[in-house]
């Protein structure tokens, strides 16, 4: 009796192991496919927390809507600058260093706060002229006697800028001097282009020389081997409408497409002064959120979700498709050879980047219309991923040969070199 029912326990056991078997197996099949991390895409919020509101709980909000870097205009002095560097660290976000001390004693405040764990580099001035070149070269390379691990970081004026204003005669030598004769280790500029049309009629448009800015540093950033950051408009002012997903995805999928490794938001907090008719930024003057707030955390996401994509990535060509491509740019006549065939649908038309990373190509497509969503029809080889905005990689035939991208939208696929 006592072998018979070890006989009987013996065959249950093996039959729950072989039904389990392939459970596993399934389970293993089945498990997502992802990316490999290459850590975090530098998020800049400019325009950032006010003196009143300088608290581990505010900086943790603006950790939450997935800043990685923080640049605030209103610190009076390096002990204000060192308490809040103690606060951020607690929330793992980095800070622009600028107070008066850093222009009046470079050297003494750079010693203090290079070592501190939140430093983030070192901020000389906005949109700088020709001929204040000089003077910021000679700034810069006291800052780097002390600290070349942080950058010294400042930002350009955009390619629409009066001429009168950059000191020089055209846009192309203004970026190309600044490189020359102030050498910092980032590029970076500013350019707004989505604007009302009409602002009785609430229409929008978008300037028709943004992507050639996007050219002009795409081919610097190439030519020195430097990396550039580029930004989105986040709060409403002048002819600048309150900012939507649309507006926003289209500047930072337009960024990232050209190679940009890093991304700034103008503004975070919405400025006191009442100039520029600033309102309605992610945080309202009062302290409150808007939705552009909720906006601005969910394309961060997206962003950080493609940042193995993007992140350290080597731009092939960028190519335009459309009935009209803006100035500056080329249009769309080869594609990689994993690419049978592409066609976008609609007037707006489309931005395709070719990217290599690691040891994966990537074609990145960016609906380059803000209102409505494109149609793209596009024969991939068998070998083609989807690249979705979590990182994770699916066979692009899992989706159908046409797809709609909505507006300022990305899609992206992927294959093996």
């Amino acid at each position: 009796m006592k072998k018979l029912l070890y006989l009987i326990c013996l065959i249950l056991l093996i039959t729950s192991c072989n039904r389990e078997k392939p459970d596993v197996k399934e389970k293993k099949e089945t498990e997502a496919k992802s990316l490999p991390s290459k850590g975090e895409m530098t998020i800049l919020a400019w325009y950032s927390l006010p003196n009143a509101e300088m608290t581990l709980e505010r900086f943790r909000e603006l950790r939450d809507c997935g800043f990685t870097h923080s640049f605030s205009h209103h610190y009076t002095d390096n002990d204000m600058m060192e308490n809040a560097l103690d606060l951020a660290e607690e929330v793992g976000v980095k800070l622009i260093i600028r107070t008066p001390e850093l222009s009046s004693e470079p050297e003494e405040t750079v010693k203090r706060f290079m070592n501190h764990p939140a430093t983030g580099g070192y901020f000389l001035m906005d949109e700088p002229n020709a001929d204040q070149f000089e003077m910021l070269a000679k700034w810069a390379r006291r800052i780097e006697s002390v600290d070349t691990t942080h950058p010294c970081y400042l930002n350009l004026f955009p390619i629409y800028v009066d001429p009168n204003a950059i000191k020089v005669g055209s846009y192309s030598e203004y970026v190309d001097r600044f490189d020359k004769e102030v050498n910092l280790p980032i590029l970076s500029f500013d350019n707004y282009p989505i604007i009302y049309e009409d602002k009785e009629k609430g229409t929008t448009m978008v300037r028709d020389n943004f992507h050639e800015n996007l050219e002009v540093f795409l081919k610097k950033s190439q030519e020195v081997n430097k990396p550039f950051w580029a930004f989105s408009l986040a709060v409403a002012h002048w002819t600048y409408p309150i900012p939507v997903l649309a507006h926003m995805r289209f500047q930072m999928y337009s960024n990232l497409a050209y190679g940009a490794q890093g991304l700034q938001y103008f503004t975070y907090w919405t400025p006191e002064t009442d100039s520029f008719d600033f309102h309605h930024g992610p945080i309202t003057r009062d302290g409150k959120r808007t939705e552009v707030y909720d906006d601005v955390k969910t394309l961060n996401q997206e962003i950080q979700g493609l940042s193995p994509v993007f992140l350290g990535a080597k731009v092939l060509s960028v190519k335009h498709t459309g009935e009209v491509i803006p100035s500056g740019t080329t249009r769309l006549e080869t594609l990689p050879s994993v690419v049978k065939s592409l066609k976008s649908e609609g007037s707006e038309g489309a931005i395709v980047s070719h990217l290599e990373n690691g040891d994966r190509e990537f074609l990145v497509v960016v609906n380059r219309d803000i209102h409505n969503k494109m149609m793209l029809t596009i024969d991939l080889d068998a070998k083609v991923e989807r690249v979705m905005k979590d990182g994770s990689l699916l066979p692009a035939d899992t989706y159908s040969s046409t797809i709609g991208v909505d507006a300022g939208d990305i899609i992206v696929y992927s294959w093996m070199k």
